[in-house]
């Protein structure tokens, strides 16, 4: 399973949704893909009849230039986690990457690393907060363990094995505000990513010809590297 994040400081929201929206007519323009589509990258690739009016090496396009169009952004960051689930069947993955991601992410704030985010410092470390606005997968699940966390996490010491901390996440400002990736362009941004991402840990073979399995790399630049010991900006759980 692999979840991306993407993060924009609050002042850049009109910017953003802006400079999205002239990427999306760009694609209109060159592809004559609409902008009430969808960007949905797993179907796509399948054999779905919602995208048999699009060629494959074109959709295969559009995605790579949705890749092309954040990196161009210097106002946001993105990061990852991917969990094996052959290695850690004994666990509930859905609750396992999603808290693993809310920890970095409050972690990463609290230590004031979404550096070119906050460059001139103009916000104060102790009001920096977040909101998470994800899919509709899970609503409920994902509400339930977002409140338990707010008050009670354990997290393992690095040093005493069995032994937990426990470092609520309270910088979470408000229960997770769902909505419908068909409708938001920032949506299908971040499912783009994903998508990419796993093809980059498990690719298909349509990727690994097309060598579409490295693409995950064109978002280097905005890579939020403090997550994870390897500094590349996905936290990996093998």
């Amino acid at each position: 399973m692999a979840r991306g994040y993407c993060r924009q400081r609050g002042k850049n929201w009109l910017r953003f949704l802006n400079d999205l929206i002239d990427f999306r007519r760009e694609l209109r323009d060159h592809y004559n893909f609409k902008l009430r589509e969808e960007i949905h990258a797993s179907e796509f690739f399948q054999s779905s009849k919602k995208y048999n009016h699009i060629k494959k090496h074109i959709k295969l396009q559009i995605c790579k230039k949705t890749l092309d169009f954040q990196e161009s952004l210097d106002y946001i960051q993105v990061m990852f986690v991917a969990v094996d689930k052959t290695k850690h069947y004994d666990k509930d993955i859905f609750e396992y990457a999603w808290t693993l991601l809310l920890q970095r992410i409050h972690n990463t704030l609290e230590k004031n690393n979404f550096d070119s985010l906050i460059k001139g410092n103009d916000v104060p470390h102790w009001s920096q907060t977040f909101m998470l606005i994800p899919d509709k997968t899970d609503d409920k699940k994902l509400q339930k363990l977002v409140r338990k966390i707010r008050r009670y996490n354990p997290v393992p010491s690095k040093y005493n094995r069995g032994e937990y901390r426990d470092i609520p996440l309270k910088l979470i400002t408000e229960d997770p505000y769902t909505k419908d990736s068909a409708e938001s362009f920032i949506h299908q941004l971040v499912d783009v990513n994903a998508y990419f991402m796993k093809q980059n840990l498990e690719p298909k073979r349509y990727m690994k010809r097309k060598k579409a399995h490295n693409y995950i790399y064109r978002l280097d630049k905005i890579l939020c590297r403090h997550i994870s010991s390897q500094k590349n900006g996905v936290l990996l759980m093998k």
